[in-house]
């Protein structure tokens, strides 16, 4: 029986670990092979949270359950820190991580690059750890290249579903942590792809 269950889990890891693969939706990977560098700019402006049709909706309900305790305006600071301290951080250096001696790279404010990578974040799941329980957390996203001085020929395009984010030995107590695990993750599927269009 607890072969059957261990068989189970491993199965399910697998299927998730799988499907989690970029969509192409204009353009090609392959339009991509051969360029070295990426200006990186992040897109959170139609973010949907949880089950919210809006983030302000998703802040509005956060804060009242916390503005009795007053950590409420604490709590909407920390949520848009997070992405220049948290998200952009991790999936910049997950990126850059894959590639040997910067054969490819990607960051903000990257002058020298002749290519823009727009990382657009349109769905976020914070997820949860109380201890007992615990979610991982979920963003959706799409990612759009295109030559700087010509942003209107769109060379590659994807989207990607529920791409999660957790810590390691159950320690992600944070969302701001969970949520840039899987910007992490994002920056890690991407690369993958890119590393098989340039061989």
């Amino acid at each position: 029986m607890k072969t059957n269950v261990l068989l189970l889990v491993l199965v399910s890891f697998t299927v998730n670990v799988f499907s989690q693969k970029l969509k192409t939706e204009q353009g090609s990977i392959n339009n991509l092979k051969g360029i070295k560098s990426y200006n990186l700019v992040f897109d959170y402006s139609n973010l949907k949270v949880d089950k919210f049709e809006t983030e302000e909706a998703f802040l509005k309900d956060k804060m009242a359950k916390r503005e009795e305790n007053g950590t409420h305006e604490e709590f909407k600071q920390s949520w848009f820190a997070d992405r220049n301290n948290r998200y952009e951080p991790k999936f910049i250096e997950s990126f850059n991580k894959r590639f040997d001696n910067g054969s490819i790279k990607a960051d903000k404010n990257l002058s020298s690059a002749t290519h823009e990578m727009l990382i657009t974040t349109t769905w976020i799941y914070p997820g949860y750890n109380v201890g007992v329980m615990r979610q991982p957390a979920k963003i959706n996203a799409t990612i759009t290249v295109y030559d700087k001085n010509n942003p209107a020929d769109i060379l590659y395009k994807a989207s990607i579903q529920k791409v999660e984010g957790n810590g390691t030995m159950g320690t992600d107590y944070n969302s701001g942590y969970r949520i840039s695990e899987g910007y992490a993750k994002l920056a890690k599927i991407l690369a993958a792809d890119l590393k098989k269009a340039n061989k």
